[in-house]
């Protein structure tokens, strides 16, 4: 079974077709398909994102799509940036990544330690031909750190540091990040359900 990633993003692409590598479908994205726009994002939560985006791709591709919706939320701001997490700072674009958490941790200068919990949010949506569409959530709890660490991942993941842990995702293996991520979470979701409800 073929199913698009409704993305160009190629950070988001390698981490996704690394987490799906063990389910029998084939991961294209909107890269194979130049002509399907991008989708604005423009609704208040992750889930309504992530359904337009997915929706949109697969009716341009003709094609069951993927599409999630990702973001930080952090307790002492009130939830923020959530669904503007990738544009947080202004601008889009993984080259905003660095402008982005910089602003948090200017945000979270005076903020101690015991008072910088987070979480990651993501809600996958996977939407049919047949106008069908399901979704799939997952989290990771755990805490802004005090600078930024690490060289791998994308987004945040420099700044996030997973509960139980002293590394940010930026400082772990990606097998490592995997089995902690919310977007890894939400695939084990998606995984159980291809292989309960899909005969591929």
């Amino acid at each position: 079974m073929e199913i698009v990633l409704a993305t160009r993003n190629k950070k988001k692409i390698e981490e996704i077709r690394r987490i799906t590598a063990d389910l029998p479908v084939t991961i294209l994205s909107l890269d194979n398909f130049p002509d399907c726009p991008e989708t604005v994002e423009d609704k208040e939560t992750f889930e309504g994102n992530a359904v337009k985006k997915a929706a949109e791709v697969c009716a341009c591709t003709g094609k069951p799509s993927l599409a999630d919706d990702s973001g930080l939320e952090v307790d002492a701001l009130g939830g923020a940036p959530g669904v503007y997490s990738a544009r947080y700072a202004g601008g889009s674009g993984s080259g905003n990544d660095i402008k982005n958490y910089e602003k948090l941790l200017r945000e979270l200068k005076n903020v101690p330690e015991e008072k910088r919990g987070a979480q990651f949010v993501c809600c996958m949506a996977l939407a049919f031909p047949d106008g069908q569409v399901k979704t799939f959530f997952g989290y990771a709890k755990g805490r802004i750190g005090l600078e930024p660490k690490g060289n791998t991942g994308f987004g945040y993941d420099p700044v996030f540091i997973p509960q139980g842990f002293l590394n940010t995702f930026a400082e772990m293996t990606g097998n490592e990040k995997d089995s902690l991520s919310h977007r890894g979470k939400a695939i084990e979701k998606l995984a159980k359900f291809l292989h309960g409800h899909i005969h591929l």
